[in-house]
């Protein structure tokens, strides 16, 4: 018999006998709403709209909060307790679709206010196709199996084994059809990955496959959609055909890139009462005194509020934030091929919850296999074009918590990646000497004259105080000289705006704008090399702040130049003869001068001889760590030469704030240590939770 308990796993969905639902009867109670037992021999009977009372909406006491399981939760609660009324789903699969039509209309009647004729068509029809899709969530693979398991939980399942374990499609079928063959004769179970993946597409999180030509030049899309060669430089938009192709066969475009509509993504957060009741969470959120937890706690959240108060005065609008990197899918051992991800995440949520895996949304896929580089505007069209829909006319969404229907809005609030995405993303070069983005033009680089690198050493005086004793040290630095100059004042995002349309810059999808683009970087001599689109944002230029550097990826630049120089690696050191001689021509200190008699240089007081490095390495080799902390040291130590090798981002991140305090204490003089602790402590000091204001001035 079905079990009528309020527990989340039965409410009429699971088949038990009778003690144990006695059992679950005495300790979670009926469910609410369950008045007239359909389920259990009485004829059910259409309630009148006079009689729905939409106030009676259950409790969730335990909400799971799980990132993993939020495809889950979206579609239970659909057809759960989001509609409301627990009426409508206790009275059977049946009467649930007969009655949502009617439902939704009377909701959205008594929670809209002021709205048009227009607009609550729009309304009916959203919520129609969002509760009406999914009812593969409640058909059970076959009626009456003992844990309940209905259709789309189980290809929820299905799918996640195939990403997991890098399943073929073949597989997929085969496996399908294996589980068939195995339950009942009368069965839901999907036959093949094709009816699995169709099912899936009822959700409503669409995907669009965009045709592009293999230099970057161009995509098809929008008003191109329908060009058959590249408007830059004619090349044919599709592969050619062999002779003896049969005719009406299939082309196929030389590359083509993955774009994820942002809007149905943010509409299901909505969707959720899991998910629904902290979408406000930043609106709500109280800072206390000056310390920031959040991102809606710092000076440019609040920049933005203040500069845009028609947007930020409705707590369900997103904040929005973009990050990017190229990756190698076939790993460093198999074919080169450079992939870049485009993803955006909700600030909306707490902080536990933003940074979870599943609220990443994977908007675009760019496709390699080089590099995009400067061409990257190219491939985020469709998503500028949208982020600019949500912002002037924005989706009518219905909020699930609050049972009413609004018009949700979307701002981008910043970027974060590494330096060389930085330029990809913003369009100023990150490369020369004019790469520092805040300095630009008053950059004080030089090149140095044994190594030929280009070098920042004591330009970082200007930020100093003018009074500062270190600007008069004559020996420590420069040898010689002093630093006079005052800090850079930081431009404004108009200011930045208006020097990039001065110049007469492009943006990268413009035809020919590869040529001028670059003839203009050329005879200016500035750092500029585009127009970046972010820029075609009403509020991009008002930001104040549009950029964030990874933290992660600069700690392992510097973790793996730092240990190289320490250990003394062969061609990995940065403590080489070049520098050595750079040193001494540039700098008055004479201990790492090479001895002229001898001809050698005498080892630094900041290296480990050969001992030390054993040492060290013996350690590592055996030191031991709780479990998921960090990668197992003893597999990224190479006794034979005395060094680590492919430590990824994460190791060195543990090793930058945790290990180097402790391994170098004993084996490098008490000044050299004291400065490696204060870099792992200002690292440490870069990624924690809670952050004071008045720490950053």
């Amino acid at each position: 018999m079905r079990c009528p308990c309020n527990r989340n796993k039965c409410r009429n969905k699971q088949y038990l006998d009778e003690n144990t639902v006695k059992v679950h009867l005495e300790q979670h109670g009926f469910v609410p709403g369950y008045h007239r037992w359909i389920h259990h021999g009485e004829e059910y009977i259409r309630p009148s709209l006079s009689y729905v009372n939409f106030s009676e909406v259950p409790s969730h006491k335990n909400l799971n909060l799980d990132a993993e399981n939020v495809f889950r939760n979206v579609t239970e609660n659909i057809l759960d307790s989001s509609i409301g009324d627990t009426n409508y789903y206790h009275e059977g699969p049946s009467s649930f679709y007969q009655n949502v039509d009617e439902h939704i209309s009377f909701n959205f009647n008594d929670n809209i206010n002021a709205a048009t004729t227009d607009t609550l068509e729009i309304s009916n029809e959203y919520a129609k196709n969002l509760f009406d899709n999914p009812k593969s969530a409640e058909s059970e693979i076959w009626r009456g199996n003992p844990h309940g398991i209905t259709q789309l939980s189980l290809i929820s399942e299905i799918l996640q084994m195939k990403a997991q374990w890098n399943m073929s499609e073949s597989n997929m079928d085969q496996m399908c059809q294996l589980m068939s063959k195995l339950c009942p004769k009368e069965n839901n179970v999907s036959d093949s990955f094709y009816s699995t993946k169709k099912l899936i597409s009822e959700l409503g999180l669409p995907v669009e496959k965009i045709d592009s030509y293999q230099n970057n030049c161009m995509i098809y899309w929008g008003a191109d959609s329908n060009l058959i060669e590249c408007k830059v430089c004619q090349h044919p938009k599709y592969k050619p055909q062999r002779s003896r192709t049969r005719r009406g066969s299939k082309l196929i475009p030389f590359k083509q890139m993955y774009y994820f509509p942002l809007t149905p993504r943010l509409q299901r957060l909505y969707a959720s009462d899991k998910t629904a009741s902290h979408m406000s969470w930043n609106f709500t959120h109280v800072q206390e005194s000056d310390l920031m937890t959040h991102h809606s706690d710092s000076l440019a959240w609040k920049h933005f509020d203040q500069t845009n108060p028609s947007f930020a005065i409705k707590s369900r609008n997103v904040r929005l934030g973009l990050s990017t990197d190229g990756f190698q899918p076939f790993g460093q051992s198999g074919q080169q091929y450079s992939s870049w991800p485009v993803i955006l995440t909700p600030y909306n949520l707490p902080s536990w919850m933003c940074m979870k895996d599943g609220y990443m949304f994977l908007t675009v896929i760019v496709p390699g296999p080089s590099n995009p580089k400067d061409k990257l505007d190219v491939f985020l069209q469709p998503l500028v074009a949208e982020l600019k829909d949500l912002w002037y006319n924005g989706a009518m969404t219905y909020d699930v918590h609050s049972k009413t229907n609004f018009t949700m809005r979307a701002a981008l609030m910043w970027m974060s990646s590494d330096f060389s995405a930085y330029a990809m993303l913003f369009g100023w070069s990150t490369e020369g000497k004019l790469a520092c983005p805040y300095c630009m033009d008053s950059s004080e680089s030089f090149s140095l004259p044994y190594s030929g690198k280009t070098s920042w050493f004591d330009n970082h005086s200007k930020f100093l105080p003018m009074d500062h004793p270190l600007r008069r040290n004559r020996h420590l630095f420069l040898s010689g000289q002093r630093f006079t100059n005052s800090t850079p004042p930081i431009k404004t995002g108009e200011q930045l705006l208006n020097d990039i349309d001065e110049y007469g810059f492009l943006p990268a999808y413009e035809v020919d704008a590869d040529e001028l683009n670059k003839e203009i970087h050329t005879v200016a001599s500035c750092g500029w090399r585009r127009r970046s689109i972010l820029w075609e944002l009403p509020y991009w230029s008002k930001n104040l702040i549009r950029h964030n550097l990874d933290v992660m990826h600069i700690e392992k630049n510097i973790f793996d130049n730092l240990f190289n120089t320490v250990m003394n690696v062969p061609r990995r050191t940065k403590d080489n003869e070049k520098s050595r001689e750079d040193i001494k021509l540039l700098c008055n200190r004479a201990e790492p001068h090479q001895d002229e008699d001898t001809g050698h240089y005498p080892k630094a007081s900041y290296t480990l001889d050969r001992r030390g490095n054993d040492v060290l390495c013996s350690w590592l080799n055996e030191v031991k760590f709780p479990d998921g902390l960090i990668s197992k040291l003893s597999r990224r130590v190479d006794m034979s030469r005395l060094c680590m090798f492919g430590m990824k981002s994460h190791d060195c991140h543990v090793f930058m704030q945790r290990l180097i305090p402790v391994e170098f204490k004993e084996l490098l003089p008490k000044n050299v240590w004291e400065v490696l602790t204060e870099l792992s402590l200002l690292f440490s000091s870069f990624t924690t939770r809670n952050v004071r204001e008045s720490d950053l001035s």
